[in-house]
């Protein structure tokens, strides 16, 4: 059996205000032909298929398409829900779906009831383990203490047990979506820890012929039967040395016989540049980043104006411009003394954020700024009004 795993698809996720809904089209056009050319028979869906538990129309309309046009495929697929997802939405028409050879589990009221698929070597048992939530499932699954090992160990035991109960031949498919112990996660995934307690020990998965992770959005191989997919797409720079593809897993007779990566496109490469905007502008090393999306740190002792405006000129893409955090932050400013006048305490301020006095032009400006914040010393007095009927006045 020929399984595709992949997860952590996110659709309707921009990234830095950029929309990624083209891209994530691509991909979905992608899967399809990879499906295709190397005979997949199972796809695998390992959680957050969408961003957020309300998607956008659009992002529901591309998820609609790419699950009718797998059905019309010649693999079946296996989807569970992540922590980005509404179970309910997501899970909403699976047993109409199930009739399409797309099974979407969400529902943790069905772990340990498998999607049961066969080939020449008999049955595999394909257990979709959708996000728990530990604080949900604490009292209803008499869970010892509140965390994702407690809540996955528990779905573990009913996954045994279902397959206790079948033929020795049965070989096992899990899908979690879960921060398992040995991986490294990046900027871009939604934190899930409770109380502290998020990471899953490897051991929680012994037996298993091939479990296939989600959550993390970085390739992980935690044993040649434990692996994470990735998401398809970088979400966030710290994605961008980050390989992004899928897992072509053979399932022989006896477990995974080999493990084959597949990239998925990149629309556009990501890439993080340092030094001064000078150093930046005139490098010719940077030509092969100008049409990246670029995340920029400027190391100038002041900062640079309009260094934006300017950074785009050579790096139309640039996405993030950020300057590196001070060895030690300048003490802040004190409570200033009775009689400090408004424009000191502005330069005190810029002196504090900035770390270096404000220029002789900046210093002119605010001082425009405060005076014509001030009390205008030529309006009209009002002579022999009494204060409370100064309104009555004409």
């Amino acid at each position: 059996m020929r399984i595709l795993h992949t997860s952590d698809w996110h659709l309707g996720r921009s990234f830095h205000r950029e929309d990624l809904l083209g891209h994530q089209g691509a991909f979905i056009d992608h899967l399809l032909e990879v499906v295709e050319s190397e005979r997949v028979d199972v796809v695998v869906v390992s959680g957050d298929v969408y961003d957020r538990a309300l998607p956008h129309v659009d992002a529901v309309t591309l998820a609609d398409e790419a699950f009718s046009r797998l059905a019309a495929s010649r693999a079946r697929v296996v989807v569970s829900s992540g922590n980005h997802d509404s179970a309910r939405r997501l899970g909403f028409g699976s047993r109409l779906m199930d009739a399409a050879g797309v099974f979407v589990r969400t529902d943790a009221s069905t772990v340990g009831t498998p999607v049961v698929l066969g080939d020449r070597h008999g049955d595999v048992a394909i257990h979709a383990i959708p996000y728990l939530d530990p604080s949900a499932l604490l009292h209803p699954w008499g869970l010892g203490h509140r965390s994702h090992e407690a809540a996955l160990s528990e779905a573990m035991a009913r996954v045994r047990a279902d397959l206790a109960a079948r033929p020795p031949s049965t070989r096992s498919v899990v899908l979690a979506h879960a921060f398992v112990a040995g991986a490294t996660p990046s900027e871009s995934e939604r934190d899930i820890s409770v109380g502290g307690v998020s990471r899953v020990a490897t051991s929680v998965f012994d037996g298993i012929d091939y479990t296939a992770l989600g959550h993390l959005h970085g390739p992980h191989v935690l044993s040649d039967a434990l692996r994470y997919s990735g998401s398809p797409l970088a979400y966030s720079f710290s994605e961008a040395d980050q390989a992004k593809g899928a897992w072509l897993v053979e399932l022989g007779a006896t477990g995974v016989s080999s493990a084959t990566w597949i990239s998925s496109p990149v629309p556009r490469r990501l890439s993080r540049i340092t030094g001064t905007l000078t150093q930046l502008l005139e490098d010719a090393s940077l030509a092969d980043v100008e049409q990246h999306w670029v995340q920029a740190t400027l190391t100038d002792e002041r900062r640079p104006a309009r260094a934006m405006e300017q950074l785009r000129r050579r790096f139309p893409h640039t996405l993030v411009l950020q300057f590196p955090t001070p060895p030690a932050e300048p003490a802040a400013p004190t409570r200033p003394a009775t009689g400090t006048s408004d424009h000191t305490i502005a330069l005190d301020f810029v002196r504090h954020v900035r770390g270096s006095a404000a220029t002789d032009a900046e210093t002119a400006l605010l001082q425009e700024a405060v005076d014509a914040c001030c009390h205008d010393p030529d309006q009209d007095v009002l002579v022999g009004v009494p204060s409370g009927r100064a309104g009555e006045a004409t």
